[in-house]
């Protein structure tokens, strides 16, 4: 859109917004049918298949809207079809979100869905020729062809591949001609600020200067507009590569197809040529136009240039062996710019932002690092989990959500709110699943399976997954990387299934060469592990003697936070302020044998008065709990212990929710049942 920078640095984002339900409008056409997510394992269930519904739920009923004709400029838009929105503070499908969540899960869940989508964010020109619109963020415009390619790899819609190819090629043409954001001769470059880093607190002095005195916005710096960014080119690279392999696919002259192969070529070389940096074994992050390079990393240039092919097997092997990885995940840009620090992180500065980790895991499975995919896949569930869902940004040091800061003048920094329900950062995790997980590559004639299953999470289906004409089932056994067998209705079959397969199949794929270890240093080895990715000393799961609040499965608008002294661990969690706000806490045990014990709640409460919670197990309501007040100040905590807690399984879950005819509003600091 015109205004798609206000989505970040305008004034009216100034507000953080509340979550947002579905927007009303025209009526939507029924969502297609949604698959499941079942693991044998209970503990990798609870995190990993409670974050793929939620992020299920973000994606088809949060952030699918109606239709609206003022999005159909390109008069490709089906009336009858919803669209989906960036988030919760963002209600357009902005061209790059659009693009992103397309590729990232889209067009595999609903086709028709992606399709309006896409759609949506084309307009055209003033004699009627299909472009991506031409918004002020001229530079990630060329990532909707990545993302139209894939669309036809999963539906085979050919009808839309055509339109595809005219609107990626009149919106390569247009960038290759422009004057801002166009192409650099000299060093055979794409100018123009990085791929959605479009605030300048992305980018180190220079471009910047130490108060960001010019603006908050990235393109009215001089420096970022005529700079060359590594994963903008990398970007313009794979449009190229795509529109050769649309012109290939819909049988156009020869000459088309090589044309843009020879561009790509072209830019790979001068990717490699100015971005390489064989003292740190990663590509740079910046290159301004005096030839000054910024050997800084950036980690959607780096998860770009293993997906994209950039990288050779050497390189892609330095990159995964060097990039810096921060507590909860891979940070937009790093280290911190010299104005940014780990208490003020920059908005694009050392902080994680969940598009960029699924962008790394999605890398880094491809890449076979499956200990490193099973890390970041896992820091994203536990981010969603403690926090209500899928939010825009998260502080990479404490997990705590977290906007970021923006320098405002000499003195001033503003501390930016994260927007909650982000269609990204959902659609990120659904793609570890379906990419990272089960390894669906998607091609002209069919799909292929890659899995990678870490050790210790278990088998895992993936039920009612819809694949053009097919329903499939598929289940992964064992753990690892290799493939040692498949069946296809319980019959021996190749790892490919064709694109005309059509009705209900059943698909079981047998891995091993799971490395051996402990990715969680708990002492456990991960095949043993009963929670192999966080560290416990109950079966290496969490002693359910002291259970942190951010570590619990948070829901109704309950997250983390970290504006207040004395808490414990690394956040307490707020938000209980409306029916339906839950904390859940899992009481890993070494006995199934019903028991009944005590529960202490640590707490904080600086209301006038006592305020009430529901104690369930496994679901099921136990007692209203009273919490009085602790004091004036919501810097003080205090316990409340309740006795008699019936528990049985080895795995019950106790819930503390704020149920009708609770007060509930306090915040929580850990819970402790013995």
């Amino acid at each position: 859109m015109a205004n798609d920078v206000r989505r970040r640095f305008g004034a009216a984002a100034l507000v953080v917004a509340t979550a947002c339900g579905v927007l009303t409008g025209a009526a939507v056409a029924a969502p297609a049918a949604l698959p499941s997510l079942e693991f044998a394992n209970p503990g990798s269930q609870a995190l990993y298949g409670a974050a793929y519904d939620a992020a299920l739920d973000n994606l088809a009923r949060t952030n699918t809207i109606g239709y609206d004709p003022k999005y159909d400029k390109s008069g490709l838009l089906d009336p009858a079809t919803g669209l989906v929105r960036a988030g919760g503070g963002y209600d357009q499908p902005w061209t790059r979100d659009a693009s992103v969540n397309s590729w990232n899960a889209t067009s595999l869940l609903d086709p028709a869905l992606a399709r309006n989508t896409l759609w949506a964010v084309v307009d055209k020109d003033g004699g009627g020729a299909l472009r991506v619109q031409q918004d002020d963020q001229q530079w990630d415009q060329v990532v909707w062809a990545t993302a139209a390619w894939h669309h036809f790899l999963v539906t085979g819609d050919r009808a839309f591949l055509e339109n595809a190819y005219t609107t990626t090629k009149n919106t390569l043409a247009i960038r290759e001609a422009a004057t801002t954001a166009g192409f650099n001769r000299t060093y055979g470059l794409f100018t123009g600020a990085s791929f959605f880093n479009d605030g300048i607190a992305g980018y180190p002095a220079p471009p910047a200067d130490a108060t960001e005195s010019v603006s908050t916005g990235s393109m009215p710096w001089p420096g970022v507009a005529s700079g060359m960014f590594l994963s903008t080119n990398e970007v313009y690279y794979a449009a190229y590569v795509n529109a050769a392999n649309m012109a290939g696919q819909l049988g156009r002259p020869a000459a088309e197809a090589a044309a843009y192969r020879t561009k790509a070529t072209a830019l790979k070389k001068a990717i490699n040529r100015n971005f390489w940096n064989p003292k740190t074994g990663l590509y740079d992050y910046q290159l301004l136009a005096d030839g000054t390079r910024g050997a800084y990393q950036e980690g959607t240039g780096l998860a770009f240039a293993l997906l994209f092919g950039v990288a050779n097997p050497a390189q892609a092997r330095s990159i995964v062996a060097n990039a810096r990885e921060m507590a909860w995940g891979m940070p937009d840009t790093y280290p911190n710019w010299a104005r940014y620090s780990d208490a003020q992180p920059g908005r694009h500065n050392a902080i994680v932002w969940p598009l960029v980790q699924g962008l790394w895991a999605k890398a880094l499975a491809g890449q076979g690092e499956q200990n490193g995919f099973a890390a970041e896949t896992t820091r994203l569930a536990k981010l969603a989990g403690g926090n209500s869902g899928y939010w825009e940004i998260y502080n990479g040091n404490t997990g705590v959500v977290d906007g970021g800061y923006q320098r405002l003048g000499d003195t001033v920094k503003f501390h930016w709110g994260s927007e909650p329900d982000q269609t990204w950062s959902a659609t990120a995790f659904l793609d570890m699943v379906h990419s990272g997980l089960f390894g669906l590559r998607f091609g002209p004639g069919g799909l292929t399976f890659a899995p990678t299953l870490p050790s210790g999470w278990g088998d895992v289906t993936l039920r009612h997954l819809r694949y053009r004409a097919a329903d499939l089932t598929v289940t992964l056994r064992g753990a690892g990387t290799v493939i040692r067998s498949v069946t296809l209705d319980g019959r021996p079959a190749p790892a490919e299934l064709p694109a005309t397969l059509g009705g209900a199949h059943t698909v079981e794929i047998t891995l091993t060469g799971a490395p051996a270890g402990d990715r969680d240093g708990d002492g456990v080895p991960d095949a043993q592990d009963r929670c192999a990715d966080t560290a416990g000393t109950v079966g290496g799961c969490l002693d359910p003697e002291h259970l942190e609040a951010e570590d619990a499965h948070n829901t109704g608008g309950v997250k983390t936070n970290v504006n207040h002294t004395g808490y414990s661990g690394r956040a307490f969690v707020d938000g209980l302020w409306a029916e339906g706000a839950a904390s859940a806490f899992t009481i890993h045990r070494t006995t199934t044998a019903p028991a009944t014990g005590t529960l202490t709640v640590r707490y904080a409460n600086a209301n006038g008065d006592a305020r009430t919670m529901t104690l369930s197990a496994d679901g099921r309501p136990l007692r209203q709990l009273s919490f009085p007040k602790v004091s004036d100040s919501w810097d003080d905590w205090g316990t409340a212990t309740f006795a008699d807690i019936p528990v049985t399984g080895p795995d019950p879950v106790l819930t503390l929710s704020y149920a009708p005819g609770d007060t509930a509003r306090i915040n929580l600091d850990w819970l402790g049942y013995r």
